[in-house]
């Protein structure tokens, strides 16, 4: 499915996708945007992307037969690989970012996530992206017949 069909299907639009994708971050000390810039990078991912689910406080929600965990204070986000994966991959109904955010922008939303919402104050660097997508790389779509 296309990056403009999958966020059609989360309900935002191509001023979403336009604003997403002019996103980035650098985990390169020195020369590269500070952890402040990072920071609100990743919150501008956030609140254009997925605080429609997960609320802006992170509390999640749900009703009508869906939940939507809350990101604050969620234990699992200990963990920077859980985030990664699921940004990565989805899970239940959550989909996939793999084609929607680069990796810096993965990055720096987890680290925004994990320190905003949450007390897990290392950042989740693109380094960290790379090496779980290599491990378990997202699976691509396929219009295969068998």
């Amino acid at each position: 499915m296309g990056v403009i069909m999958r966020l059609g299907a989360l309900g935002l639009g191509a001023v979403t996708l336009a604003a997403a994708v002019g996103l980035r971050a650098q985990d390169a000390p020195g020369g590269g945007p500070s952890a402040v810039e990072v920071s609100a990078e990743g919150r501008q991912v956030y609140e254009q992307i997925c605080q429609a689910c997960h609320m802006a406080d992170a509390m999640g929600g749900g009703g009508a037969g869906a939940k939507i965990p809350a990101l604050a204070g969620n234990p699992r986000l200990a963990d920077k690989d859980y985030g990664t994966i699921i940004l990565l991959k989805g899970r239940g109904g959550m989909p996939w970012f793999s084609d929607i955010l680069t990796p810096e922008q993965m990055a720096a939303v987890l680290t925004y996530v994990r320190g905003h919402f949450n007390d897990y104050k290392d950042p989740v660097t693109l380094a960290d992206v790379e090496r779980v997508n290599v491990a378990s790389p997202p699976v691509p779509d396929c219009n295969c017949t068998q």
